[in-house]
This record gives structure tokens, sequence and C-alpha cells, in this order.
């Protein structure tokens, strides 16, 4: 196969639409754009948020207060029913989880929550637990291991 052999599928070429060529063609006069006015006129219409230079409703708002987004620590998230999940492997760690698919490389932080049980003694290194977490992990006979940063 070769480009010169290549072909587009049936109907994946749609023709341009054809302005201005007279009333017969359906596209004539204002060209599909309506009367007259700002909208008609080229380089589109007005910017999102313009109300025809009436003071807009984002200026009249007041901008107060205090918004956490910017300070927010974030955690990639780990349940003990995935970890029962991961049979062959006592010791967990960051890599491990990286590795099993259960957290992204890129991941942050990590926490360990409560959800699920865990039937054996495990050895799980994490950056935060959830109470629930330690409790049924040292139940089992293992070991939650706060990570040092």
């Amino acid at each position: 196969m070769k480009l010169h052999n290549l072909s587009n599928v049936g109907g994946a070429v749609k023709r341009g639409k054809r302005v201005g060529r007279g009333e017969g063609s359906g596209r004539g006069k204002t060209c599909g754009r309506g009367g007259k006015g700002q909208t008609a006129r080229s380089g589109g219409s007005v910017r999102i948020g313009f109300e025809g230079g009436q003071m807009p409703l984002y200026r009249k708002l007041p901008h107060r207060g205090f918004n956490n987004k910017n300070f927010r620590v974030e955690y990639a998230v780990v349940n003990l029913s995935d970890i029962e999940k991961l049979e062959s492997v006592n010791e967990i760690d960051r890599v491990v989880l990286v590795e099993k698919g259960l957290i992204r490389g890129n991941a942050g932080l990590i926490k360990v929550l409560g959800d699920g049980e865990l039937s054996r003694a495990v050895k799980i290194t994490a950056d935060k637990f959830s109470a629930s977490a330690k409790t049924k992990i040292e139940a089992a006979g293992g070991e939650a291991i706060v990570a040092s940063a």
C-alpha cells in the first residue's frame, strides 16, 4: 500500500459551504448570518460574558474569600480490598503499587483506606493511613509504616 493508493471513506470529505452565490443558492444575500449588526460582521461575535456594554455580572459580584485549591494536599487512595488482591506480595510500597497498577507513577502521596478486609499479615509503607485501615492491618498481624518524606 502506498500513499497514492489511499482513498477516503465515503462521506469523510464534505464540500465547503459556498456562500454569497446568489439568492437561488439558498446562501445568498446575508449568507446565513441573519440581518445586520455585530453578529453579522467577520471575526465572530462577542467574547464570553459580554453583555453589550452593560457592566457584566462577573464584575458586579464581589471577589472575596479564600480558596483552598492552591494549598490542598491530594492523596492517591488505595483500599485494603485492593491490597488483599495482591496475594503473592507481603511487603507493599510505592514501587509495588505502581507495578500492579493500583496507583499512577506520577502520584504524589499515598493514603491507605480501610475499605475491605485483610486476611494475611502484610507490611505496608505509605504516607498516611486511615484509623480503620491501621487497626485492620495490625489485627491481621501486619505492619503499617508511615513513610518519612
